[in-house]
């Protein structure tokens, strides 16, 4: 994380459902020269198509039925700071290339304008799936997956964590020590 926090270029982190993907993002956010401006999330699994190219790219008044006024999305809205794309393994192939222009050279067009508007967001991904494998079912633009994988960061499952588990186990009880039961492992236990 603090070899690139402070890097402009887009950080793929892969991993488990559960395992931080997010919290690692936030530190990288936070422990960058961005971490005054936004950090943004988005979960790309959780939209359809059109619903997501309205939140990451925005739309003019008018565009489509619905748009009843101008709408600022993702990319705008996190300015120079830090846009989250969760599950980015899920991001339909038809909006793949518009991140690849972003990412490319910061261009991007709110649907309904013709005029290019320009961010400065650094982007951090994430996914639980195998993009290579991905890429080559040809769900997942190679371009793309280059761009994003220069910077990679995994994360591994809590049984892959070594000693690591232990402080987790801590924290979890210290943060959690209201809503369960207070409880000690023996020696045979921890090891």
């Amino acid at each position: 994380i603090q070899l690139y926090a402070n890097t402009p270029f887009p950080v793929l982190i892969e991993g488990e459902s559960g395992t931080g993907k997010e919290l690692i993002a936030k530190s990288l956010h936070e422990n960058s020269s961005r971490s005054n401006e936004p950090f943004l999330a988005l979960n790309c699994a959780a939209f359809t198509a059109e619903l997501l190219d309205a939140q990451l790219f925005g739309y003019r008044k008018g565009a489509f039925t619905g748009a009843n006024s101008d709408h600022a999305g993702f990319f705008e809205a996190s300015s120079q700071g830090t846009l989250f794309l969760d599950e980015i393994g899920e991001m339909p192939i038809e909006l793949q290339s518009k991140l690849l222009r972003i990412l490319e050279n910061g261009e991007y067009y709110r649907i309904g304008e013709t005029q290019p508007r320009l961010t400065q967001a650094r982007v951090i991904a994430a996914t639980n799936r195998n993009l290579s494998s991905l890429v080559s079912q040809q769900r997942f633009r190679d371009d793309l997956f280059h761009r994003l994988s220069v910077l990679t960061i995994n994360s591994p499952a809590v049984e892959k964590r070594g000693p690591d588990k232990l402080e987790l186990l801590d924290f979890f009880q210290t943060t959690l020590n209201e809503s369960i039961s207070p409880f000690a492992l023996d020696g045979a236990a921890r090891e």
